[in-house]
Parts: structure tokens; sequence; C-alpha cells
């Protein structure tokens, strides 16, 4: 089918399945997609706007939602569970090769697609190589489409590792960090997370509907208790 001209914003939600997430994380974290839609089906006008796709991660990354409305209504969305370690690189690498993909398919299909928004949520440190996952990162980062990439780090989540995945970090479309503050519960914080990820899908699908484009975040003034948004500026 041919979408001649139609806008789209793709989503990305890419979230760590260590072991360590298990328990109360896990189910904040398989509540997302169904707050999303929740989110959407009172605004079903988005829905022509927006596509989202899921990818997890541990010792290696999967693709759990291919890229996708959420209103479709033969859709069933996917479960996650715990497996292993942390590895960032196959997380970045992943999500590449998924993006660039689905980005060459909904051109030829027609679609204007704007900068896919990719949001990353860690709960610890990576347990990959360093370099490994620098590498992988500036791949993706480098990549003809990259994407407006927003870290978002719960419970042992290192401050200075998810700060400098912040992408842009310079320019006038930077885009920003959201830490869980300390004596914050971690999947309070992860279900708080979603909350600013659905008030950014929704001021992003309005903005391009009015012609607008690009990703926009919530103001600091209306982020949930117990998140603190760092900017690129809080790391040099």
């Amino acid at each position: 089918m041919d979408h001649s001209g139609a806008k789209l914003l793709p989503f990305y939600v890419v979230v760590d399945v260590s072991i360590s997430m298990q328990g109360s994380k896990l189910a904040a974290a398989n509540n997302i997609l169904p707050e999303i839609v929740d989110a959407l089906a009172q605004q079903p006008i988005l829905s022509d706007k927006v596509r989202f796709g899921l990818i997890d991660f541990s010792d290696d990354a999967g693709v759990r939602l291919p890229l996708c409305d959420l209103l479709d209504p033969g859709l069933a969305l996917p479960g996650l569970s715990v497996r292993g370690g942390t590895s960032y690189s196959a997380a970045f690498t992943t999500l590449r090769h998924e993006m660039e993909a689905n980005i060459a398919q909904l051109k030829g299909d027609g679609y204007v697609v704007h900068r896919p928004a990719v949001w990353f949520i860690s709960d610890g440190a990576p347990t990959d190589p360093e370099p490994a996952w620098r590498q992988a990162f500036a791949d993706l980062t480098t990549a003809k489409a990259y994407p407006n990439f927003i870290p978002c780090g719960v419970d042992q989540a290192d401050l200075r590792v998810m700060g400098s995945l912040i992408h842009p970090s310079d320019g006038n479309k930077k885009m920003a960090l959201y830490m869980m503050e300390k004596n914050t519960d971690p999947a309070k914080a992860i279900t708080a997370m979603a909350e600013i990820l659905i008030s950014s899908m929704i001021q992003s699908g309005h903005s391009l509907a009015g012609g607008g484009t690009g990703t926009i975040l919530p103001s600091k003034s209306s982020l949930p208790a117990g998140i603190k948004q760092y900017d690129p500026d809080d790391f040099v």
C-alpha cells in the first residue's frame, strides 16, 4: 500500500531483562506497553502518527515486538522474562539493525519517517567490555538514521554511564537522561518512566500532526515524583 507523504514517528522501548530485573521491576516493565495502548486508545488520532517496537536485552538482545501500530486489533502484546547479564553492545547492535530495516521498509511504503525516539531502560551497569559497548553505541549514533536516544536509569544504574548515552547531546535538539532518585522504589520508578514516555509520545505526536518535527520531552516541572532529569550539560 502506498502511504505517500504520510508522516510517522517511530518509538522503540529497549528494556534490560537481566536477572536483577526479576520480580516487581519486571512486572512494571511488562506494564509499559499496555499503558501506552491505553493512552493511544484515548487519543486514536496519534496511532496514525506513531509506531512502537520493543527490544529486550540481557546477555543477548531480541526483538519482542516489531515496529507496529499498537492499536491494531489483532495485535498480541509480548511478555518479558529475565535471562542473564547486561550486554549494552547487544542492545545497541540489535536496535541499529532493526531500526535500519524498519525505516527502509516504511520509506518503501511511501511514509515520511521522522527520527526515531529510543527509550532505553536499565537497572544496572553493563556487564560486557566497555570498548565493545562504546563502539556499538558509536555505530548506532553515527548511522545515517541515528535515533534520539533517551536513557532511563533505575536502581543500580550508573549515573555517568547513563549520562554518556544521551544523544544528541548538543545542538538545539538535545535529549535528556531520566534517573530514579534515591529511596524511590525501582518498580515505581519504571512506571514513572512509562509516564514520561507517554507524555513525550502525546506531545510529539500532536506536534507532528500540526506540522512539527522531532521528539518533544516533557518539562522538568511535570515529571513524576522520584525521577530526576539530567541534561547533557550536567556531565561536562
